[in-house]
């Protein structure tokens, strides 16, 4: 009982997890998306549910057939409900395993959504998630863990290394390349040549690492949950807390050296990958084995993001690829070079021992899984594409996947929306004309003579219009300046903006970000008395800092000014005393 009772508080853990991606995944990307990636995320569970229920478990679960490549499909959750929830002598009651499996079979499905967030079809989504839960996920399963023939060979995955992570990996690569990225990320000339690499930064870095907070979290769940001894929970604990933690840092430290500051974004994408590379021998590894681990994931995972987006030109906006597939064959295949005899799992590690026995069928187990799930995948992502769609319109996407596959204008209705969430980054291409109004109805321009406007007297005094475009933090500094001046009013805007500023290239995730709209503050002041040489002088002494982008000040005539209360122009319209 105690030990069920930790089985099953494991799985809530592991449940736990779908918020911990959809957290991940709405943070990486736009905000014009983040309802429609919370509800896949919420779908491919209860999807998942349904499909693995009905067929899955037993595909997984049930009795061995062909040689140990599938389990026999049974209804014993529906048709034999009481002896599904008895408990038995030894081991977990059917419900229990049933509960289990379910949330691990819904975490292989979730990793697909972020590879192809922010322009697949809700749709399709829907039927790819259920085909994962329905029979991709739940063969390969039965051969490690179900009593299939790599159980038998000995084959280790003690946590989804391979059944789940590498498994959803490979799946979300194959998705995105048949997807193809997102409008704007790569631009090429005529020959098809990428010529420029956009970055796309996602929309709340908060959000991400909450969701990555959570994952770990729920992570000791993941892995210890099949814990059956004190000793074997301790060591699962001690591993999944030591790979996570030296891949964070290992990343920091690479790209802080290669970028020239330490990558956010990256950074918590490697505690994910580390999560991952641990998964598998989480209890047949020592700490040395899982400080290598981590180390060698905090590279694995720059190098491959990098590579997918710089060299392939293959679009994952969250590095579900990068940290899943090639951190989840990674791990496998570290069982078999690091195992230590001492730990709870008693493998014989090629490091270790000199036996090259469990390396090997380590490597077979990631090939046949690997092939097994290209191969179905495959299938899957082209049937779909040449039925029903994988990919939204261009005009969708551009307008966001809230609005256009759910009809939720915002799914922050109480904040204004960034800018940049809604730019189209295909400035260098030819404009895409959809509507049909003539130019002149869509884009009206009137032209104000300049006899209609009220003539003022020359003996009127000068109004000068002062503009002033400068860095946030300024604004209260440089509006105390001007009260001591005089000027006792003034218009503030934000607004966003960029120029280029040589020697000042960022990064994310490995790309150059070069023509990043910034947010700054624009100050309006109207004067007339107080000499426009005045204020300018005091706006630079404010300002200036000695950095490129300390701001800019335009000065403007202009011919009236009129207080629309009281109807007072010219002079009187400025003075605030009643």
């Amino acid at each position: 009982m105690t030990i069920e009772f930790w089985y099953l508080i494991g799985a809530a853990l592991v449940f736990f997890m779908q918020a911990g991606f959809a957290m991940v995944e709405t943070g990486f990307t736009r905000a014009k998306n983040a309802g429609n990636i919370i509800m896949k995320n919420l779908m491919d569970f209860c999807i998942g549910t349904v499909v693995f229920m009905i067929l899955g478990f037993g595909l997984m679960m049930g009795e061995d057939a062909l040689f140990g490549l599938v389990g026999v499909p049974n209804l014993d959750l529906f048709a034999k409900f009481a002896s599904f929830i008895e408990e038995p002598a030894s081991g977990f009651t059917g419900a229990s395993t049933f509960v289990f499996n379910l949330v691990f079979c819904a975490t292989a499905a979730t990793i697909v959504s972020g590879s192809m967030a922010e322009r697949t079809k809700f749709s399709s989504y829907c039927i790819y998630s259920a085909v994962i839960s329905l029979i991709v996920y739940p063969i390969e399963a039965h051969w490690i863990w179900g009593g299939g023939w790599l159980a038998g060979l000995g084959f280790h995955d003690f946590a989804g290394s391979t059944a789940i992570h590498m498994v959803g990996g490979i799946s979300a690569l194959i998705g995105a390349i048949f997807l193809g990225p997102r409008i704007g990320k790569y631009v090429r000339d005529k020959e098809g040549k990428v010529t420029k690499i956009n970055a796309i930064p996602g929309h709340s870095i908060p959000l991400g690492a909450l969701g990555a907070f959570i994952l770990w979290f729920g992570w000791y769940g993941f892995n210890g949950a099949a814990a059956t001894t004190t000793s074997e929970l301790a060591t699962i604990f001690l591993n999944t807390t030591i790979a996570p933690a030296v891949a964070t840092v290992t990343t920091m430290i690479f790209t802080w050296i290669k970028n020239g500051k330490p990558d956010v974004s990256m950074c918590i994408n490697a505690c994910l990958a580390g999560l991952v590379g641990i998964t598998a021998g989480c209890v047949a590894l020592d700490a040395i084995g899982s400080t290598v681990v981590g180390i060698v994931s905090g590279l694995l995972v720059v190098v491959v993001v990098e590579m997918l987006d710089l060299k392939l030109h293959i679009d994952d906006p969250v590095g579900a690829v990068g940290v899943h597939m090639a951190n989840g064959i990674w791990g496998t295949i570290a069982v078999g070079l690091l195992a230590n005899p001492a730990a709870p799992a008693h493998l014989e590690g090629l490091f270790y021992t000199g036996n090259w026995y469990q390396l090997g069928v380590q490597t077979l187990g990631v090939l046949t899984v690997a092939i097994y799930t290209t191969a179905l995948m495959i299938g899957v992502f082209f049937l779909i594409k040449k039925t029903v769609g994988l990919r939204v319109s261009r005009s969708e996407e551009l307008k966001g996947l809230d609005s256009t596959e759910h009809g939720l204008p915002s799914a922050y209705a109480d904040f204004a929306p960034s800018t940049v969430a809604y730019a189209d980054y295909t400035s260098e291409e030819a404009l895409h004309v959809t509507g049909s109004v003539p130019a002149s109805e869509a884009v009206e321009v009137s032209v104000i003579k300049k006899e209609e406007t009220k003539k003022v007297s020359k003996s009127s005094p000068k109004f000068t219009k002062v503009e002033i475009i400068f860095k946030e933090e300024r604004l209260y500094a440089l509006k105390d300046a001007m009260n001591k001046l005089g000027i006792t009013g003034m218009t503030v805007s934000h607004v966003m903006g960029y120029g280029v500023q040589q020697g000042q290239k960022e990064f994310y995730r490995g790309v150059a970000v070069e023509t990043n709209l910034m947010p700054k503050v624009q100050v309006d002041i109207v004067v007339s008395k107080i000499p426009v040489r005045d204020v300018i002088e005091t706006a630079k002494s404010v300002l200036y800092t000695g950095h490129i982008g300390d701001g800019k000040i335009f000065v403007y005539d202009v011919e009236n000014v009129v207080k629309v209360r009281t109807g007072e122009e010219g002079y009187d319209a400025l003075q605030d005393v009643e």
